[in-house]
């Protein structure tokens, strides 16, 4: 009988309650493509209370590059901004985003269009590579960390 009284505790213990919902441990964000091709890897991924952003680059819907860094920028911006949002969250979760510019000279025209696009005073952490050869010819490649946990 003491076995059993034993046996139930420990069942209790560990049970999750009827109704109470669990999480995916990790969590896959997106499916993208390019120019309906699919791409190797998720939008963003979360596990715990971090989603992870893939890299962005500045394609636009017509799968395109925009001339020049600043638009380029601000379409990645617009990138990370929809991956976002279709995880419930905004900008002003982003704490640590990379920056990867094909020429760091265009540094500043880069900072132009990036700045804009967090609230006053909540920029992320950032680090910043010049980098030769990005993906399929972009100028810049930006990729971002979100606080995805309770607010």
């Amino acid at each position: 009988m003491r076995l059993l009284a034993i046996a139930t505790g420990v069942l209790i213990m560990t049970s999750t309650s009827a109704g109470a919902q669990t999480r995916t441990a990790v969590e896959h964000f997106g499916k993208p493509t390019l120019n309906g091709k699919p791409l190797p890897f998720s939008e963003a991924v979360r596990v715990g209370d971090v989603l992870y952003l893939s890299g962005q680059i500045g394609f636009g819907p017509d799968g395109k590059l925009p001339d020049g860094i600043e638009a380029q920028t601000r379409q990645a911006m617009e990138n990370i901004g929809g991956v976002l949002k279709r995880a419930g969250l905004g900008y002003g979760d982003v704490f640590h985003c990379t920056a990867f510019l094909a020429d760091m000279k265009d540094w500043p025209a880069f900072n132009k269009a990036y700045v804009p696009y967090f609230p006053a005073g909540k920029m992320p952490a950032r680090s910043a590579f010049g980098a030769n050869g990005l993906a399929l010819g972009a100028l810049l490649e930006i990729e971002c960390q979100a606080y995805a946990g309770p607010k």
